[in-house]
């Protein structure tokens, strides 16, 4: 009997610092390069050139290898607008900005080492800043995987690659139907950026 009963304090103070660890947080800084994407819509066109991004978020593990994060990211880019006819609408008037408010889920994989790969994904909005000094706030998500370099000090560094998108309506298209005649849909473009970049942790615990 006392052997069972000394297997499970073990067992019980085992739970007790898995949980420990478990509730801790990370302050993360975020730096990295969005490759450029083209966007096509009724004849007009619009280019969201190569960037470098930044930001910070709020990351914390509810258990040892999961986590949910609230991030802000912002990356100042040129934004060419072109007509059908191929000209550039906006010349010398095309700076704008990407914005993105996350909320991410990411999971980490234990590999008894200091090398800590991870997958994730999320979503929230996106607020885009027009050269023309305008804003519009749409929906976004990015997935991302990478891996989680620990050190002996409370300081970690993540490389990653992801993707980010985010959605806009920006018109309706009409479809003629046998029982209800023409009936409009809303047309959406989403952009889709790909990235690569690196992340700062500063891990805390409870």
């Amino acid at each position: 009997m006392k052997k069972y009963s000394l297997l499970l304090a073990v067992f019980l103070s085992a739970i007790g610092m898995q949980a420990q660890d478990a509730r801790s947080f990370s302050l993360n800084l975020y730096g990295g390069y969005n490759f450029s994407d083209k966007l096509d819509y009724d004849g007009y066109s619009a280019t969201i050139e190569d960037g470098f991004q930044y930001g910070a978020g709020f990351e914390y593990f509810f258990t040892t290898n999961n986590s949910v994060e609230l991030k802000y990211l912002r990356s100042d880019v040129k934004i060419p607008f072109y007509g059908p006819a191929g000209n550039q609408i906006n010349a010398g008037n095309d700076k704008g900005a990407f914005n993105f408010i996350l909320a991410d889920f990411t999971h980490y994989f234990d590999t008894g080492s200091n090398l800590l790969p991870y997958l994730g994904a999320g979503a929230g909005v996106g607020i885009v800043e027009t050269p023309q000094g305008g804003s519009g706030t749409y929906f976004a998500w990015d997935v991302k995987g990478g891996v989680k370099i620990k050190t002996a000090s409370s300081v970690s560094v993540n490389l990653n690659a992801y993707l980010q998108s985010m959605s806009a309506a920006v018109g309706e298209s009409y479809y003629w139907t046998y029982w209800y005649g023409p009936v409009a849909v809303d047309d959406y473009i989403s952009t889709f950026q790909f990235g690569l970049g690196a992340v700062v942790s500063f891990n805390f615990k409870n």
